[in-house]
């Protein structure tokens, strides 16, 4: 979970800058969490205290204004509908990385990363980025090679994760669905050497680098095991005290 609020707030300076430079300063003064690290610890929220999951997220958003929500999302938290929206954005999948740690079995981890994605990303595009996510992130805590999460990912979500960053890079522009960012932030996580690789990977792609670092920093930490101390100190430093206390509560529920 820290993995993937690290990955969006190093991204969250280039989100529009298409960028596409692997050295650059992991943090700024400038550097900030966005509505990734809003409504993934809304997430977290929700699974340890068993909250509705459509109030939970707008209670969040709403407590937390201005951080780069999508426009329909927008719309959506502003009214008094809990009605989905039938999106195939990818903020299902920036959301989801809680879950991918939070259970022990595949089948939970997939039938609640549907449940927290259709509460707004109806859609079967925005529910398979988010279970594609939460499930590689529960391969790679299994133990499971970078070999065998790529070949799982694609058979059951049918993602092409054959094509290198080096392929993807020169054309890719700034994209907000799950279908055209899932898939290269999986592949980041997939090039890496190590957690802060897989971010600076997934953030030189140039497109929504806040939410590429999100998904693939949530994937690297479950792989390597951790965040490294510098960067989640760092990190934590940029958020709230509420969000820290969800995030502690998280870990303690899992052990760690």
């Amino acid at each position: 979970m820290i993995g993937a609020i690290a990955g969006d707030i190093i991204g969250s300076v280039y989100e529009f800058a298409n960028f596409k430079e692997y050295d650059f300063p992991l943090f700024s003064k400038e550097s900030f969490f966005t509505d990734d690290t809003v409504l993934t610890v809304a997430v977290a929220d929700a699974l340890i205290h068993k909250l509705d999951i459509a109030k939970t997220l707008k209670a969040y958003a709403l407590k937390y204004p201005n951080r780069g929500y999508g426009n329909t999302f927008y719309e959506w938290i502003h009214s008094t509908s809990l009605t989905p929206y039938n999106s195939w954005g990818n903020g299902s999948a920036m959301r989801t990385s809680s879950i991918g740690f939070f259970f022990n079995n595949e089948t939970d981890v997939l039938k609640a990363a549907r449940e927290f994605a259709e509460v707004t990303h109806n859609h079967p595009e925005g529910i398979k980025g988010a279970q594609a996510t939460a499930y590689a992130i529960y391969l790679a805590r299994q133990g499971c090679s970078k070999e065998e999460i790529k070949n799982d990912i694609t058979q059951w979500f049918h993602y092409d994760l054959s094509r290198t960053l080096d392929e993807i890079r020169p054309d890719y522009v700034f994209d907000v669905s799950c279908q055209g960012s899932v898939p290269p932030a999986i592949i980041a996580f997939l090039e890496s050497e190590n957690f802060e690789d897989a971010v600076r990977k997934a953030v030189s792609l140039g497109g929504d680098a806040d939410t590429l670092g999100c998904i693939a920093g949530s994937i690297a930490e479950a792989y390597y095991g951790q965040v490294p101390e510098e960067i989640a100190v760092e990190t934590m430093k940029r958020l709230p005290e509420e969000f820290r206390k969800i995030i502690d509560k998280f870990y303690m529920m899992l052990g760690g």
